[in-house]
């Protein structure tokens, strides 16, 4: 059972979507992008998301860790990631984390990439995180986001030059 709809943040990326997808599928880039992680274990040894691949983010500024996997992909459409432990409490707080990370053309040249959140909210103290928690998780979601999109975008001109 998927948990309830939080939240989404969306950007349009100027390259193609094989550009924007072939840059997601590697997990080595998230320290790259990710304003929160500086460091990824690859638990599956696997660099590449892939469904069953997990891997451990390393958090800035502290020791906290925390695990993920993906636990469906679809090529060139959608990567879908969960929560399944971390050292801050969020997967206990919020049950069910769910990330679903979804793709799509919009011309030749214009990639929009969408981040969705869904978790439940059950008990008293999930409810009243989530009433600050979810403006950080979106400044969060749309930091990354703007930094892939920076990213891909210098990349793409890069190699045009």
């Amino acid at each position: 059972m998927i948990p309830p709809f939080q939240s989404k943040q969306s950007v349009q990326i100027a390259a193609p979507l094989e550009v924007v997808w072939e840059f997601s599928m590697d997990l080595t880039k998230i320290p790259s992008f990710h304003p929160r992680v500086f460091k990824v274990d690859l638990l599956s040894g696997k660099s590449r998301r892939g469904a069953g691949v997990a891997y451990q983010c390393h958090l800035v500024g502290s020791k906290h860790l925390c695990t993920e996997k993906d636990v469906e992909l679809v090529p060139m459409e959608k990567f879908v990631t969960i929560l399944p432990e971390d050292t801050f409490g969020i997967s206990k707080l919020l049950p069910g984390y769910r990330v679903e990370t979804t793709f799509r053309k919009v011309n030749e040249r214009v990639t929009a990439v969408t981040i969705s959140h869904y978790y439940s909210t059950w008990s008293l103290k999930a409810r009243l995180f989530n009433l600050i928690g979810k403006r950080k998780i979106a400044r969060e979601t749309y930091a990354t986001l703007n930094s892939i999109k920076a990213q891909i975008e210098h990349g793409v001109s890069g190699d045009r030059e």
